[in-house]
């Protein structure tokens, strides 16, 4: 369940030329979905932003985690961004500050959250919440950043860090209390604070232990979501017992199998992308090392690349065998259980 003030605060940021986006997405979308023919009249009304590839933390399904990149580490920096927001502000109405990394080691993070809040765009992230210092929370509320993802994998650190490994619970509390403090001083609406429960087989005992956390806190909204194996052909410690939290299934010969019938077409084509921190247009956040590059802001503008022939025959060989798209294979759109 949406929390109300935050739908209202959304539809807030809706003028006219970013509700005419959006009804050019859904129908052209609507469109090559019927007929396979692909038609694309429009950016998309939402787009990912990667503030960096660096990560504090190791967490074993997360190739920043990892350390397991192919592709460079590094910090978007502000001229880039500004020069994509000042191409798209007014039509994108959503931007998300998060594709790999932890946001709040881009020291520039906040001032990037100022700038596209500064031009009416709804602007969310999510955070290990490791470095929300009383000072990064003042920051944090004053931005105008409009939701906060907190993850909290655990209500206790011994089963918090078996995922969040090297990561402090303590931390993670304290820094959403720093928030809600300085929302509360600050009479501020926003940001909106959600916990977000990543459900494994070690914690999804918790589920009941997360809410009532939440609660008394004064956290907005908890989500609970699936987690994605990268190896769950054969099992994972890791793939939960409660079949509502698992993307995967288990098979008669102890085999598992992803439980999305991978239909030939995909909503994020349309309406959404994801640029890394060098400025590399990737189709969305399965693509984590940037194999599919559909073209780069160095070189070119966001709308060429958006409607170039790589991003079409992209699009068409989706339509076509989404299953044959190695990208596509652990894809579980919509996977967000509401609490």
């Amino acid at each position: 369940m949406i929390a109300t003030g935050d739908a209202l605060n959304l539809l807030s940021k809706m003028t006219f030329k970013r509700l005419i986006t959006l009804l050019k997405v859904f129908v052209s979308y609507q469109y090559s979905k019927i007929t396979g023919n692909v038609v694309h009249p429009s950016v998309p009304y939402s787009i990912a932003i990667e503030p960096t590839t660096s990560c504090n933390l190791r967490c074993p399904e997360c190739p920043s985690g990892l350390r397991s990149f192919t592709r460079p580490t590094g910090m978007l920096n502000i001229a880039m961004f500004s020069k994509i927001i000042d191409e798209l502000y007014q039509q994108i109405s959503y931007l998300i500050f998060y594709f790999q990394g932890e946001p709040y080691l881009n020291t520039s993070f906040l001032e990037m959250v100022k700038y596209a809040s500064s031009k009416g765009i709804y602007t969310a992230t999510s955070t290990n919440a490791h470095y929300l210092t009383d000072e990064n929370a003042r920051k944090t509320v004053e931005s105008g950043l409009d939701r906060l993802i907190i993850s909290i994998d655990g209500t206790t650190q011994e089963v918090y860090e078996q995922y969040r490994i090297g990561g402090s619970l303590e931390k993670v509390l304290e820094g959403t209390k720093n928030i809600l403090a300085w929302k509360k001083k600050l009479h501020a609406s926003t940001p909106h604070v959600i916990f977000q429960f990543l459900v494994v087989k070690p914690n999804q005992h918790q589920l009941k232990e997360v809410k009532k956390m939440a609660k008394e806190l004064g956290v907005g909204e908890v989500r609970f979501k699936t987690a994605q194996i990268h190896d769950y052909e054969n099992g994972s410690p890791l793939i939960p017992d409660i079949d509502k939290y698992a993307r995967y299934r288990k098979n008669a010969d102890n085999t598992y199998s992803i439980k999305n019938s991978l239909l030939n077409h995909c909503w994020k084509m349309w309406h959404s992308c994801v640029i890394t921190w060098d400025g590399k247009i990737v189709p969305c956040c399965f693509d984590k090392d940037a194999h599919l590059v559909m073209g780069e802001l160095k070189t070119n503008t966001f709308k060429e690349i958006w409607n170039s022939a790589p991003y079409i025959q992209f699009r068409k060989s989706l339509l076509k065998s989404r299953s044959e798209i190695d990208m596509c294979k652990n894809c579980t759109e919509g996977t967000t259980v509401w609490a």
